[in-house]
């Protein structure tokens, strides 16, 4: 499998650099710098939504960069292989210096810290410019919202605070933690550099496996400076410096409406009879969580 950076020198001389940037919503940033490297990463969490709709639906998704910034392109998003490989293939066709990362996820605060040595990997990248390291991840949806510089410290970004530290899992690498908890816990990562072939067997998986939560779990995230609004099957929420709400989608057009409107993806690929069948799904799978109860909060 060519090596990503092939794809990116080749991707910066066609015109698709110019559709990404104005998927974005920004213009060229210029020369590699610290300020428009954060530049990008905020107008990428808040244009480019964390998204399973195609895997929901049975669609096949792609995992190579070309393909994953393809569906950028396009007025999509992904999960987080799919957002950091497209982000390297755009900061790559922009001249940033970008690595790609293994990690492991650990789900949430009582599960185990998970080793990126375990065949369950997120792609975690970092960007070498002005003789600094910076930690980059658009593809947690509710995560980061700018770059963190990769040292040990605690950051605060709107509601949410994160720390790098040393990691005690797995290989030499960097633990971030994320809290209060949003869609994971936190990461192990990994400091060697990875390629694309490090993620296709787990892609298939993830996108396939009845044991697959993006298989099991309609979810859609976005970040801003504010804070976060998560759609998790029929529910929408919204995490913001010191308010939270939460209401229940109840129609199939409301639904539809929150995707394109909140999260601004473009849904033509779907035809009616996908579109149907999607919802059908989401709304049978939201009424089991119902009758389940599990939806009664225990915590605080």
């Amino acid at each position: 499998m060519p090596d990503i950076g092939t794809f990116g020198s080749a991707y910066a001389q066609t015109g698709r650099l110019g559709t990404y940037l104005s998927r974005l919503g920004v213009d060229h940033p210029g020369t590699p710098s610290v300020d428009g490297l954060r530049q990008l990463h905020r107008a990428h969490v808040e244009r480019v939504p964390y998204e399973v709709l195609d895997i929901q639906a049975g669609i096949a998704t792609p995992v190579d960069p070309d393909g994953c910034a393809a569906r950028v392109e396009r007025g999509r998003g992904g999960y987080c292989v799919q957002l950091n490989s497209a982000f390297h293939h755009l900061l790559t066709g922009l001249g940033y210096q970008v690595t790609m990362h293994r990690a492991g996820v650990q789900a949430a605060p009582a599960a185990p810290p998970v080793s990126p040595d375990d065949p369950a990997p997120h792609l975690a990248l970092s960007v070498w410019l002005d003789g600094q390291d910076w930690f980059v991840d658009v593809g947690l949806g509710d995560g980061l919202h700018e770059p963190l510089p990769w040292q040990a410290g605690t950051y605060r970004q709107g509601p949410f605070t994160f720390r790098l530290s040393p990691s005690a899992a797995g290989p030499p690498g960097w633990r971030f933690d994320r809290a209060p908890r949003g869609a994971i816990a936190g990461l192990d990562i990994a400091t060697a550099p990875a390629t694309t072939a490090d993620f296709a067997a787990w892609h298939e998986f993830l996108s396939t496996s009845r044991e697959s939560r993006l298989v099991r779990v309609v979810a859609v995230m976005r970040r801003d400076a504010g804070g976060s609004d998560v759609l998790q099957g029929c529910m929408l929420r919204r995490i913001g410096e010191r308010t939270e709400s939460e209401r229940e989608i109840t129609s199939m057009a409301q639904w539809y409406g929150v995707l394109t409107e909140k999260f601004g993806l473009r849904l033509d690929g779907l035809d009616e009879q996908q579109r149907n069948e999607l919802w059908t799904r989401v709304r049978a799978a939201h009424d089991r969580w119902l009758a389940s109860g599990r939806n009664r909060r225990t915590d605080a």
